[in-house]
Formats: C-alpha cells, sequence, structure tokens
C-alpha cells in the first residue's frame, strides 16, 4: 500500500523498514501520519512474511514532534466535546455510537503506540536524529531503541503547557524508572545519546552510516531460526505480565504458552537440538494463541 508519510519495505529475511518520511518537515507527526501509522502496525506489519520492524526517519530527523503547524487544534481533537472519563470509556465499550470521540478525543500518538504494543513481533527504533514530543514517545512502545550519535530526544511537553501522550505514562516508567520518568518530564530537557543510553532508554549509540545496519541486523539476530509463534508469545507475555497485579497472572498465561509452544514448533526445535541442527519452524505469527484469560484486547 502507497503511504503519504511513511515508506515501508521488506527484505527477504522478512526484516521490514518502516520510514518515516516527511524529511523536508524533519518528519514531524501529522493526523495522517498517526492514521498511516496505525494502519502499517494493523495490517502491513501484520503479514506473515514479515518477521520483525525496524522504524527510522528520512533525512536528517527521526520525528521533531507534532506539526505545529496546522489549523484549528493543532492535535486533531474536536473542542466542543466534553469528554469525562465516563464517557471516554462508554467509547471503547461501543465505537459504533462514539465515533466523534474516536477522532476528536482519542490521543492519536496513543492509538499508534497500542497498535505497536498489538503487534506480535519485534518492533526496534533505528533514532537517526532529533526524536522530540511525539517522536520521543512513541519509542517507549518498542523493543529495543538504538540511536545515532546525532540523536537528540526530548519529553519536551512541559515547555509547552501539555502533557506526555501515546500512552508514555505506562510505557516510559517500565523503560526507565518512574523517577527518572518523572525527572525528564519535568525538567523537558533535551538528552543527548549519552544521557539517553545511561538513563536506560536507548540500548546502544551508532556512528550515523552504522545504525540502520546495526538495528537490521539486531532484528536479524531477533527472527533468524526462532519460532514465529515463540516470538510473538516472548513479546506479549513480558510486555503484558511485566505489569500483572501478581505471579500466578504470569504463571498461568506461562503455562499456556508454553503448553502450545511445546507441541507447535517446540517439537521441531528439540529434535534440531538433539539432530545437532538449525531448525525449520514453520508457525506463523498469525496463528498465535491467546493465552490470557479476561483480556480485553484479545478476546
Amino acid at each position: 500500500m502507497a503511504y503519504e508519510t511513511l515508506t515501508f519495505d521488506v527484505d527477504a529475511d522478512g526484516i521490514a523498514l518502516l520510514t518515516l518520511n516527511r524529511p523536508d518537515a524533519l518528519n514531524s507527526f501529522t493526523v495522517t501520519m498517526a492514521r498511516e501509522l496505525e494502519e502499517v502496525f494493523t495490517t502491513d506489519a501484520m503479514a506473515d512474511e514479515v518477521r520483525a520492524v525496524v522504524v527510522t526517519g528520512a533525512g536528517r530527523a527521526f520525528c521533531a514532534g507534532m506539526d505545529l503547524s496546522a489549523s484549528g487544534n493543532v492535535f486533531g481533537l474536536d473542542e466542543s466535546l466534553h469528554p469525562t472519563p465516563e464517557r471516554l470509556a462508554e467509547h471503547l465499550a461501543d465505537p459504533a455510537n462514539h465515533p466523534e470521540y474516536a477522532d476528536g478525543v482519542r490521543d492519536t500518538g496513543g492509538k499508534v503506540t497500542l497498535a505497536i504494543h498489538a503487534l506480535p513481533k519485534p518492533v526496534i527504533a533505528a533514532v537517526n536524529g532529533p526524536a522530540v514530543g511525539i517522536g520521543a514517545t512513541m519509542l517507549c512502545a518498542m523493543d529495543a531503541r538504538l540511536a545515532s550519535s546525532k540523536a537528540k530526544i526530548g519529553f519536551v511537553f512541559g515547555k509547552l503547557g501539555i502533557v506526555p501522550e501515546a500512552c508514555s505514562s505506562y510505557f516510559l516508567p517500565r523503560v526507565v524508572g518512574v523517577p527518572r520518568a518523572l525527572e525528564w518530564l519535568y525538567t523537558a530537557e533535551i538528552l543527548n545519546p549519552d544521557q539517553a543510553l545511561e538513563g536506560g532508554l536507548i540500548r546502544s549509540i551508532h556512528l550515523p552510516d552504522e545504525l540502520l545496519p546495526a538495528a537490521i541486523d539486531l532484528a536479524r539476530r531477533f527472527t533468524q531460526n526462532r519460532s514465529p509463534v515463540g516470538t510473538a508469545l516472548v513479546r506479549q507475555l513480558i510486555t503484558r505480565n511485566a505489569s500483572a497485579r501478581h505471579p500466578l497472572e504470569a504463571h498461568l498465561s506461562d503455562s499456556l504458552a508454553m503448553f502450545y509452544a511445546s507441541i507447535g514448533d517446540g517439537k521441531e526445535g528439540v529434535a534440531a537440538f538433539l539432530e545437532k541442527r538449525d531448525p525449520e519452524f514453520t508457525s506463523k505469527a498469525s496463528e498465535v494463541p491467546n493465552v490470557f484469560h479476561g483480556d480485553i484486547f484479545t478476546g
């Protein structure tokens, strides 16, 4: 599918390169980009040929935040509405009868990061330049973040009198811890790569020309000779059970995941180990079983 603000290409190993493609505007975020990103992660990236997704930016920036030049409410919100927690919950329970809340109240960045979170495949960020606002918060839902030595990352919402979005109140503290998240949000300072690395937000720093190859290599290491269903289950178990209320919840989903993995690709994995050869896994991420009881996002 052709996109206005993105490109999406898949190589022979199933590694998809998703590029934010508004280089003349430093890949600043728009409502169109939000819709296209959500579409990519819920359709294109779900194809079984895709094993992992690497996200980067065209030109010298990753994403310079929301495009503040738009007319009206720059975040695309409907200021005529008076939303409450109860009304927003009603929308989630019955979206067909509350379409105005989908576009006029719900945070566009949050819909993107929810789509990233739901993808049953690894997502890796290659932060090639400035990543500010939504450019920073969208990173928090990804599995690994590599940065160029020229990258700059800023949770700058306090300078604009607004709050962090894109579900970052959920994701950011889980990546860097509550005290660090609060410090970065309170100060709204721009972080250099060393500060982001020391804070645990990014995995590694690379020379600009070496960044994308390193991210793609990591994606291959995550996926080659790995079971697609096993990888999908690992991603779900870790990202969801990290916030489980009790270890028993993790035990139950772990048990179901182990059961289904062992009767699927696990048989081939054990045989390959005993025969001292590479496994030939045949599962598809689209066939991953639901192992979470009462999970409203998986039915």
